[in-house]
């Protein structure tokens, strides 16, 4: 019985972290209201779901802001880019629902399939923005590289954001979990994909002092 009540057991470490991902969820949400924030705002989630919660390194807040600040300018521009070619692409597939014939059927199918790989493209962006210092227009190739490359891992990473999608829009008060719960999730399967593409853990970093969590 005493064990139970031992902070450092299962129990309390899995509801500390299930308080830690509502916590981040929350701030998560209050951020994206701007909708510039989105972007930043979701690298950093990304960031502390492998890093706080997988890894155990740091503290929720610390390391969320940390990430939100060094990775700002190119998070913003990514989100308000995703953003506006989501916008387009809707309205236009709106459109193409509305004409008749086989022409009609064409641009619908088209839409679609754009609409599906900037859905890809921003699943990888964000959590690839977190873990690698490069510009715009190198994060959106490198994402559209390893959506297609890595096909089977995009499209059970697009399953697992509708089944969530899905569950907030059934039950909405879920949000509150649902968007740290869905980016850990995601965690299992991009830091496979994002390892291969990474150094091996160098021995100058480890005399030097600097922490590569993300290679463990």
């Amino acid at each position: 019985m005493g064990n139970f009540f031992n902070m450092d057991n299962g129990f309390f470490t899995t509801l500390g972290k299930i308080v830690d991902i509502v916590i981040v969820s929350i701030v998560w949400l209050l951020l994206c209201i701007p909708l510039i924030t989105i972007g930043p705002a979701t690298t950093a989630l990304y960031y502390t779901m492998v890093k706080v919660i997988r890894r155990e390194r740091g503290y929720v807040m610390r390391e969320y802001f940390s990430s939100f600040k060094s990775n700002f300018k190119v998070g913003a521009i990514s989100g308000i880019c995703i953003l506006l070619a989501s916008l387009v692409l809707f309205f236009d597939r709106s459109f193409a629902k509305e004409m008749k014939g086989n022409f009609g059927i064409v641009l619908f199918s088209i839409f679609n399939a754009l609409i599906f790989i900037v859905l890809c493209i921003t699943i990888y962006i964000f959590p690839l923005l977190s873990r690698f210092k490069i510009g715009v227009l190198q994060l959106f190739k490198t994402s559209l590289f390893m959506a297609m490359k890595h096909l089977p891992t995009t499209i059970l990473l697009v399953l697992i954001t509708a089944v969530f999608v899905l569950g907030t829009y059934i039950l909405p008060i879920v949000i509150l979990l649902t968007p740290g719960l869905c980016l850990l999730l995601w965690s299992f399967l991009l830091e496979r994909v994002f390892k291969k593409y990474m150094p091996e853990k160098s021995e100058e970093a480890e005399a030097s002092g600097i922490d590569e969590w993300y290679l463990e």
